[in-house]
C-alpha cells in the first residue's frame, strides 16, 4: 500500500527547516490578531473593534445634574451611579446587553448548595489606581465602613443579606467579626448570608459593594473624592472635577483590563437644563444626552439619534406621612384619586410612558396590583371624612422637585388637575439636586417628586425601599404588617408564593396606606450620536464605559 503520511523523521526534519518561517507567521498573526481577542471570553468579543481605532476617542455626555458625591457608599442617585461605574468596580459588574453578573475584581466564585456561602477569588492583577494591590482585605474593610453608622449610608441596608450585617449597623453588636465576611487570604473573600439571596451576584455590582481605599479616606476624610486625593479601582480615574462645569475621566493604567478599554477621555457635563443639552447635541458638542426637553418632544422624536426604551423604574410622588395633613391616609388617597395619569403620559411626557396606579413594574415575573383609579367624586368624599368637606380648605401644600423642566411640567399638570377636580391650590418648590435630596431625607416637605430604578431583577428591589426606617423610604411612613410581609418574602423560597406576598404589600402601598403616589412607569430616553459604538440598550439603562468607543 502506498504510504499516505511521510515518516516521523521526515516530518521532524521538514519542521526544523521550516521553523523560522513558522515563527515569523506566528509573530505576524499576533500583530494582526492581538492576544486580547484570544483571551477575551466569547460574550465580550463583540466589544473589540474590527479595525484599529482612529480619532480622539473622547466621549462627551450630559449627565443631567451635578453629582451630590462621588463616594460610592454615600451616593443614592442615578446621576452619581453612572460616574461611579466608571471609577469603581465591585466583585462583579453587569453585562452591557444582558445585565448578567460578569467577573469584575473577582475572577471566579463558588456558591454553596444551600445558597448561603459565597467564595470569591480575586484576580492576581487587580490594583488600585495608584498601583497598590487590591486585596480581599480591602473588601472587608470597605464593607465594614459602609456598615458603620457614622458613615450614614442610606444604601447600607443592601448588605443586610450578609449574616450579622444588620446587627452591626444597628449597634446590636460592635464586633465586626460576627459579620459574615472575611478574607481567607489576599485573594480569597468568604461571604456568608443569613438567608439565600438569588440576586446576590447582581448586588455585588452595585456601588454599596464597591471597595474604597481606606488610607485615602483616613487621610483626607470628606475630601477623599477630590481629583488630587481619590484612589479608585475602576476602568477610569478622576482627572478633573470642576463643580457645575465638568468632570473629566481618563483610563486607569492599573485597571486589570486596561488593554480592553478604548475611550481615552470622558467629559461629563452636569446639564440640568434639557434645552441647553439638546442644543449642544445638535451642534455636535455632545455625543450622548440622558434627558430631552419635553416641550420639544414632537420635534425631537423625528431626529434619527433619538431613543426611548423600556425602563425598570417608576416615577412617583412621596407624601411626608409624618406631618399634617399628609399624615392622614384619607388625604393621601384623595390626592391619588384626583389625578388622571393618562393625561400626563399623553400630553406631557409623550414618550411611551405607561400611566400607573401601581408601584412595582413588571420585573421578575411580577404582576402588579391595580391601585386607586381616577375618581374625583370619591376623592371629595374621602376628604370630607378627613375633615375637609370644603376641599379648598386643604392649604399649605407644596411639591418639591429637583431642577428639571420635565419634572416641572409634570408637576404643573398635576397641580392643575388638583385645582380643577378638588379646588385646592398647591405650590411648586424647585431645588438643585443636593438640596432637594437633603430636604427629602430630613422630611422637610409635604409632597416630593421621586423615582425609583430597580437595582436587580426581582420585585424586592422596589418593595424593600419602603421598609420602616429604610434609607430610601424618606416618607416617615411605617407599617408593621408591611415590614413583616417583606421579611416573609425574603425568606420564602417558592417564587410563586413570593409574588403573592409582594402583591399583598403593594395592596398596602397603593390601595390602603398610600405613602406614595405612582404616576407612570418610566422609559429611558435621550440622544445618542451614531459615532458611539458599544452602547447597548437594556431595561436598567446601564451602559458601562469600558465597552464603548468612537468611530468617526
Amino acid at each position: 500500500m502506498k504510504e499516505i503520511f511521510p515518516s516521523r523523521q521526515l516530518v521532524c526534519t521538514r519542521l526544523g527547516a521550516l521553523m523560522p518561517f513558522i515563527l515569523l507567521i506566528f509573530l505576524s498573526s499576533c500583530l494582526l490578531f492581538p492576544a486580547l481577542a484570544e483571551e477575551t471570553p466569547e460574550w465580550k468579543q463583540d466589544y473589540i473593534p474590527d479595525e484599529p481605532l482612529s480619532g480622539e476617542q473622547h466621549l462627551r455626555f450630559a449627565n443631567g445634574a451635578e453629582p451630590k458625591t462621588l463616594d460610592p457608599h454615600i451616593m443614592t442617585g442615578v446621576t452619581e451611579s453612572t460616574i461611579a461605574r466608571a471609577l469603581f468596580e465591585g466583585l462583579t459588574h453587569l453585562d452591557p446587553m444582558t445585565l448578567e453578573p460578569r467577573p469584575g475584581a473577582a475572577q471566579t466564585w463558588e456558591i454553596s448548595d444551600n445558597g448561603l456561602q459565597y467564595t470569591f477569588h480575586l484576580r492576581k492583577n487587580v490594583k488600585w489606581s495608584n498601583g497598590v494591590a487590591l486585596t480581599a482585605h480591602d473588601f472587608v474593610q470597605s464593607w465594614k465602613r459602609i456598615l458603620n453608622p457614622l458613615t450614614a449610608s442610606e444604601y447600607a441596608y443592601m448588605l443586610f443579606y450578609i449574616a450579622g450585617a444588620e446587627n452591626y449597623l444597628t449597634g446590636k453588636t460592635t464586633d465586626f467579626t460576627t459579620v459574615g465576611v472575611h478574607a481567607e487570604n489576599d485573594h480569597t473573600l468568604y461571604v456568608r448570608l443569613h438567608q439565600p439571596c438569588p440576586w446576590f451576584l447582581e448586588l455585588t455590582a452595585l456601588s454599596s459593594f464597591y471597595p474604597v481605599y481606606i488610607p485615602a479616606i483616613e487621610q483626607h476624610e470628606d475630601r477623599w473624592t477630590h481629583p488630587e486625593n481619590i484612589v479608585s479601582n475602576g476602568p477610569f480615574q478622576l482627572e478633573e472635577w470642576a463643580p457645575n462645569e465638568r468632570i473629566i475621566l481618563t483610563p486607569s493604567v492599573h485597571y486589570w483590563d486596561h488593554a480592553f478599554v478604548k475611550l481615552k477621555r470622558i467629559t461629563i457635563f452636569p446639564y440640568d437644563n434639557a434645552d441647553a443639552a439638546y442644543d449642544q447635541f445638535t451642534l455636535g458638542e455632545l455625543d450622548w444626552i440622558t434627558t430631552i426637553p419635553q416641550s420639544r418632544i414632537d420635534e425631537i422624536r423625528k431626529h434619527p439619534d433619538y431613543f426611548a426604551r423600556p425602563y425598570m423604574g417608576t416615577y412617583y410622588y412621596r407624601f411626608n406621612c409624618s406631618k399634617p395633613p399628609m399624615n392622614n391616609p384619607l388625604v393621601r388617597k384623595a390626592l391619588s384619586m384626583s389625578i388622571d395619569r393618562s393625561i400626563i403620559t399623553t400630553y406631557v411626557t409623550k414618550a411611551g410612558q405607561i400611566p400607573a396606579t401601581w408601584f412595582c413594574p413588571a420585573v421578575g415575573g411580577y404582576k402588579h396590583v391595580d391601585g386607586l383609579s381616577y375618581n374625583p367624586e370619591q376623592a371629595k368624599v374621602l376628604l370630607a371624612e378627613a375633615g375637609y368637606a370644603d376641599p379648598s380648605s386643604l392649604t399649605g401644600l407644596e411639591i418639591l422637585y429637583n431642577t428639571s423642566d420635565n419634572h416641572k411640567q409634570v408637576a404643573e399638570n398635576i397641580i392643575q388637575q388638583w385645582k380643577d377636580t378638588l379646588g385646592i391650590t398647591v405650590s411648586l418648590i424647585n431645588l438643585d439636586w443636593k438640596v432637594y435630596l437633603g430636604r427629602m431625607s430630613s422630611l422637610d416637605y409635604s409632597i416630593a417628586r421621586s423615582g425609583w430604578i430597580g437595582d436587580y431583577n426581582d420585585p424586592n428591589t422596589f418593595f424593600d425601599t419602603m421598609v420602616s426606617g429604610g434609607g430610601n423610604n424618606r416618607t416617615g411612613w411605617s407599617n408593621a404588617t408591611y415590614d413583616k410581609l417583606l421579611a416573609q418574602s425574603q425568606a420564602e423560597q417558592d417564587h410563586s408564593k413570593r409574588l403573592d406576598i409582594f402583591r399583598q404589600m403593594e395592596q398596602i402601598l397603593v390601595c390602603e396606606e398610600v405613602p406614595v403616589l405612582p404616576i407612570y412607569i418610566y422609559v429611558y430616553q435621550g440622544m445618542l450620536s451614531e459615532r458611539v459604538i458599544g452602547f447597548e440598550h437594556n431595561i436598567r439603562d446601564i451602559h458601562p464605559f469600558q465597552y464603548m468607543w468612537i468611530e468617526e
